[in-house]
This record gives structure tokens, sequence and C-alpha cells, in this order.
């Protein structure tokens, strides 16, 4: 296991140092009520892999204790989901529903020492009582029911003698307790409902703070791992164990920081809608951020746990952008796929110089020498071309085909456009053509020069297929509901064409359709008569999308080192020199890899990158402000253009990574930097600027945020810890972005206890 490990491996590691356990055994528990989504990996990839990591187990535990919205077939998705990624559960899938005797029998053992009762007032009431954050709660007359009643009650209660919302058993804690959950929380409630395995035994279910912690106890579960939102939670966790007096080694519960991920929904409440509403084909469809849709989609196994382990594992909730995932999954394809060329749109091309037909020998990996493999490419004298490759009035840079200018036809010949047809509104249908016999590709002798090659496809032999072309299933980066929904998320192209050799028996296959992006054959939909491919991912980087609305509107042209020929759209393997800059950066460095990668690809990036490290060692701050604010400046200027230095940028890392000055101020300086030249230092001592980390001058402002949101301050002690967010965010604006976040974080958090 790495030196470098995360709090919780760290935590684990102590606990086995210290003899507080002599073995590790986690647990993912999932309530079985939807399919898993791309945080449950993260959850799957934590908890099994910290059982990996130190040769313990991990229990796959469904929390079934909400007979009325769970299901078996959710049951198999969990499973489905874990198998995929990789991970292994042992000989048993474990139910809470196994435990609901012994639960039970923990919950008489409460009432007979006193600390539970029967509570018999309604929901509103119960609201009414508990009080707010300012003021102590009032507990039920109800639970001044004698030990005696209280039994007699629970077990009226377990035979099915009362009503939905008749009593709920509680547990007597403290109703003036800072932490609003510790105030006399539900240990049971009725649910007259059908239990998918149980079926009808149980007319009450515990809840799940109740039966959580007796289920990790009973399995001998020594770390619970859960999210941040159990934090609140975890004094209930360990009130239970505590009080029920249960032997030593018990288990305790961790947190970490969920998953948030722009344009993404995970809420598994607002995921049922979107099925249940048919705004999706179902949990599968390969829009759907669930493991079953991206699977559905084409995503791999290694680009979702090579995601997780990018984005590691904090304590605090932050927000990813989906950009890094699909970075991942682009990363893992651009190794593994074969090139194919597709046309999705197609405009018909005659040679009229060229008779029969042939075939072309074309590699599918023509830019990885060491990999083999190839396919022949009939050509005839009728072909088809993508339509936006040919322009009859091309704008500046446009290096297709034109009435003026050649191009080659991928892996083939130079063709020259001699004659352009068009139907009665004006519409180009047809291409008339030359070919350049002596113009093949690899033993070219024309003397032609061309500036790109095209996909293309014989007509006569070119296979019909599906494409679906998938987008975002949202239009904004944080959508909260139906109204933010992408209209245009699903795009269907019913007659695309693609190579014959393309088309399989067995279609379980990815590929870059050169061009247009990676695909995969759908594993539900696809037959030969019907072939249909999903699109997996665009061929572009998270960085060129970024920067898009500032790039001619022209599709990217990248270049090839090949007869300097551009080969429109496709994605160019890494040489020599850029594999071992992008080696050292992610191993010697410790750089993610999606940063390594455009540094590597980028000499004006990595050289000042380079330089910037002679300066200050610190290798992963730098990279983060070279790819973002440096690359903006280099993509029209040479460096010796720019205002600033690298050894400026080493400063203004210096005082970030030392808390002279917040990341948010360093932006700020940044652009002052690119438009003066001053050195940072001067900036912040003329403008004022310095990070203000004194508690003393920090939590005023606090008080003053927390007392003008009464509202949040209660919603966030009743359990809404993203509020948590809210509060540091209005504290930063209060102080124009100068207060250190870290010290915010963990005086708002202390304030709101």
């Amino acid at each position: 296991m790495s030196e470098n490990k995360d709090f919780l491996r760290a935590i684990v590691d102590e606990d086995l140092k210290s003899g507080k356990y002599n073995e590790v055994i986690t647990r993912f528990p999932p309530e079985p009520n939807g399919f898993p989504h791309i945080g449950h990996a993260k959850s799957i990839c934590i908890n099994f892999g910290i059982a990996r990591d130190f040769n313990g187990t991990c229990n796959l535990r469904m929390d079934d204790t909400n007979p009325t919205k769970e299901d078996t077939k959710y049951v198999e998705a969990l499973k489905d989901a874990v198998q995929w990624l990789g991970f292994d559960w042992g000989e048993n899938v474990y139910f809470t529903s196994d435990y609901f005797d012994k639960i039970y029998d923990y919950a008489i053992k409460l009432i007979k020492m006193g600390k539970a009762y029967v509570d018999s007032i309604n929901e509103e009431q119960m609201r009414e009582l508990r009080g707010t954050v300012t003021s102590a709660g009032t507990r039920s007359e109800y639970a001044n029911r004698t030990i005696e009643e209280n039994l007699e009650l629970i077990e009226r209660m377990k035979n099915g003698e009362f009503k939905d919302g008749e009593h709920v058993l509680r547990a007597k804690i403290d109703m003036s307790a800072a932490n609003m959950k510790m105030r006399d929380p539900l240990l049971y409630r009725i649910r007259h409902a059908h239990h998918f395995r149980t079926e009808d035994k149980w007319c009450i279910y515990p809840m799940y703070d109740f039966a959580h912690c007796l289920s990790d106890y009973i399995e001998g579960v020594s770390h619970s791992i859960c999210t941040l939102e159990f934090e609140n939670n975890r004094d209930i966790y360990n009130w239970v164990l505590d009080t029920l007096g249960l032997e030593l080694p018990r288990p305790y519960q961790h947190e970490f920081a969920r998953l948030g991920i722009n344009y993404t929904v995970m809420s598994k409440r607002k995921l049922l809608e979107l099925v249940d509403g048919k705004y999706v084909s179902g949990w599968d469809d390969p829009r759907m951020p669930t493991i079953a849709g991206y699977k559905r989609r084409g995503y791999t196994k290694e680009s979702i746990l090579n995601f997780c382990d990018q984005i590691g594992i904090a304590k605090a909730n932050s927000m990813v952008d989906v950009a890094q995932l699909e970075f991942c999954i682009r990363d893992d394809l651009n190794k593994k796929v074969p090139r194919v060329m597709a046309v999705l749109d197609p405009l018909k091309v005659t040679i009229t110089n060229y008779e029969g037909s042939e075939e072309i020998d074309a590699p599918y990996y023509p830019h990885d020498v060491p990999k083999e493999g190839s396919r022949k490419i009939p050509f005839s004298n009728e072909l088809y071309i993508e339509r936006d490759d040919f322009n009859e009035n091309p704008p500046k840079g446009y290096f297709r085909l034109t009435p003026e200018q050649p191009v080659r036809l991928r892996h083939g010949f130079i063709i020259t456009c001699k004659e352009v047809i068009k139907d009665e509104n004006g519409n180009i249908v047809e291409i008339k053509a030359v070919y350049h016999p002596d113009s093949k590709s690899g033993s070219d002798t024309s003397g032609i020069k061309v500036k790109s090659a095209i996909q293309w496809l014989s007509a006569k032999e070119a296979k019909t297929v599906e494409v679906r072309l998938y987008d975002r299933l949202y239009s904004c980066e944080a959508p909260d509901g139906l109204e933010d929904l992408n209209k245009n998320s699903l795009k269907v192209i019913k007659n695309a064409l693609i190579e014959p050799a393309v088309i399989s028996e067995k279609p379980d296959e990815r590929f870059q359709f050169e061009r247009q992006g990676y695909f995969y054959a759908d594993p539900i939909d696809y037959t030969n008569e019907k072939p249909v491919f999903n699109k997996i991912v665009g061929l572009k980087d998270s960085w060129a999308k970024k920067t898009e609305s500032e790039q001619p509107k022209a599709k990217t042209e990248v270049k090839v080192q090949a007869k300097k020929e551009q080969v429109v759209g496709s994605e160019v393997a890494m040489n020599d020199e850029q594999k071992a800059l992008f080696e050292k950066y992610t191993n010697e460095y410790k750089l993610n890899t999606e940063i390594s990668n455009i540094l590597a690809r980028d000499e004006k990036l990595s050289s000042f990158y380079e330089e910037a490290l002679v300066e200050l060692n610190s290798p992963v701050s730098i990279a983060n402000i070279v790819v973002t604010e440096v690359a903006r400046e280099l993509k029209e200027k040479e460096a010796n253009e720019l205002k600033f230095t690298s050894k400026q940028i080493a400063q203004l890392v210096k005082i970030m990574d030392d808390g002279t000055i917040s990341s948010k101020i360093a932006k700020q300086i940044f652009e002052e930097m690119v438009k003066s030249g001053d050195n940072p230092s001067k900036i912040v001592e003329d403008k004022g600027l310095v990070q203000i980390s004194d508690p003393s001058v920090i939590s005023p402002i606090i008080d003053e945020v927390i007392a003008k949101n009464p509202d949040n301050v209660e919603k966030f002690k009743a359990g809404n810890n993203k509020l948590l967010g809210f509060f540091v965010g209005q504290v930063l604006k209060a102080t124009g972005g100068k207060a250190n976040p870290q010290v915010v974080n963990q005086l708002v958090a202390q304030k709101l206890k």
C-alpha cells in the first residue's frame, strides 16, 4: 500500500497498530430502492478498497428497512455494479432484514432500561415539541409511560394492532441536546407493507439510525464509513451501542465527502422521477449517472476506477467537473480501441475517372506502431463523405475538400472536386470528382500538396447503422429539477454508415469513429440486422471544450506528423518525448492524469511549468495554475511576450501555499499580473489582499451571517449538512474572498454544533 495514505486509511492503519482491532471489516450498505450511481462507485471503491489494502473483508449489505420502496431488481443491480467494478463480497450478501429479530430484542432491552418509550403524538406535534437551534425541545407526555406500558404497546405494534403513524418507538436521550438528532430520535415506525424478503411477518420496521449501528455490530464491522450527511447521526450511532453496553471491539463511524459532479443529479428520488416519468428509457439509459447507465453507454470499469482514484477522499464536500470523468474514459479508450471510419451525414461523391473496385489495407491503430491489426476497406467510384467535409465557400483555415482545394481520402487517394450537383432547392446532393492514381497513401508520387485527410466509405459496401449521440442529461451546472433537463441530450441518426469490418456477431466492442468520438455497440438493442452504436464520449479533451467559445467555429484540425497532413478530428497518440513527460508528471510529480496529459502535449506550457519549478518545488500547485490561468495567456502568445514571468508565477504559488492569500484572491492577483507585470507580493501589499486567518477577526463575521439566516441554521441542525457550504460561502463573500477557507470551515462547523 502507498505511503501517501488518505485520512481514512491513516485511521485504519493507526487502529491496527494500536491493537484496537485485529482485523479490518468494512461494509457497503446501500438501500435497495434504486440503481447505484457514480457516487456509489466512489463508496464501493473506498469500502472494498480499504478492506483489500489491509487484507480484510468488506460485506455487501442491503439496508432493506423500508418495504414501501425496495425491490429485488435493485438488489441485483447493486450486486452487478460491485461485481462489474471488480470487487468481491465473499460467499454471502447480507441484509438488515436478517437481523430484524435481534434488532427488535435490542429495542426491548432499551425499553426495559428506561431508555426508550412508545410515543403517540402525531408528526406535526412532534415537530413542534422538537424545539429549535436556540431553544430546547419539550419531551412528549407519553415519555412518562411505565416500562410495562411501553412493552405492551411495542408488542401490539409488532402484531399489527395499530395503523401506520399511530405510534412510534423513540429513544429517551436529551430534548435539549445541541445536536437536534439526539432529541429523542425515532427507533421504530409502523409500516403495514409487504417486504420483498420477510413478506408480511413484520408490521414495524427499524429506522436507519437504529438498524445501521446494530447491523454493523452484529457483523463485526470495525470501520463504518459513511458520507458527510451522516456526521450528526454519529452521536446516535455511539449512543445506541454504548447504552446497550455492547462488548468491545465495536464499530466506529467515520465520514468522508460524498461525490458531487456538475451537470449531474445523484438523488435517487430525482433519478426515479426521470425513470417513472419516461424522461429516460430506464435506469440503464446511457444518459443516466447510474453504473448501469455508464456500463451500457460504453464506459469501462477501468475508467470509473481511475476517476474514483483521481478525485481522492476528502473531508469537505466539493464539486467535481464532469469533464474529469469524461477525460478518464477518453484516456482509457485512447490506448485500447481500434480506429475506424464512419459517416453520420452522408454526401455522395462520384469519381468519374475510376472504374472497377479494390481494397485498401488500413491499420486499426495508425498512430501506435507496437499494436497490430488492420482491415480491408473497399474502394469504388461511388463513395460517401461527411457532408461538412465539403464547403463550396470555405472560411479561412478550412483544409478539407472545396472546389479549388483537393483532399486526401483517409488511407487512400487524393481527390479533386470537378463539379457540384444541387437539387431544385439549391442543396448539394453530389460531388463529381477525379482521383489521382499515383497519390495512394504510403506510396504517393503525385507531388500534390494537401493539408488534411477526410473520412469516406464505399457506397456499395458501407453498412447502415443507427447511431445514438448522447450529450449531458442536464443543461446547467447545478441542476435542480426537470426544468433543467437538456432537450438535446439524445440525437438518433437512423441511417449512418460504417465500415463493413465493424459489424460483428459479438458486438461487445468499442471503436473510435475517427473524427466523431468513441462508440460502443449497444448491448441490448444491437442486432446484425439493426446495428446500434452509442456515443461514449467525444474526441476533444475537457480543456478544448472549455475554450471552444474562444476558437473558430470550424472543427478542430489535429495535426498528424505523416506528410504534414491533418486527419480531421482524429486523436493523436503521444510521441516518445511526450510519453516521457507524462510519466514524469504522473509518477514523479504526482499530478493527475488530465493535467499531466495537457502539460505533456503542449511544449510551451511544459517549458513554462519546468521554469517555474526551478524557482519553487511545489509541482501540484504550480501545475494547477499553469494549466488553467497561464494556458489561457499562452494560447495566443509566446512566453517572452507575457508581462509576467515563470518566476513570478512561482512567487504567486508560494504566497498561496503559505496561506498569505487564498486561492480565490490568487486569481485576482494573476489578472493584475497579466495587465501590469507587477510582482504578486507588491499587488498583495498595494491592494491589501492578505488572507485573514485570525479567528477573532473571522468569528464576528460568522456570527453576523448566522444571525441573518435563522431558517438555514435550523435546517442545518436538522441534518442538512449541505448548508455548511452556504454559510462558508457567505462569510467568504463578506470578506471579499480574503478569509482563510479552512479557518472559516472549522469555525462555522463549531458555531453550528
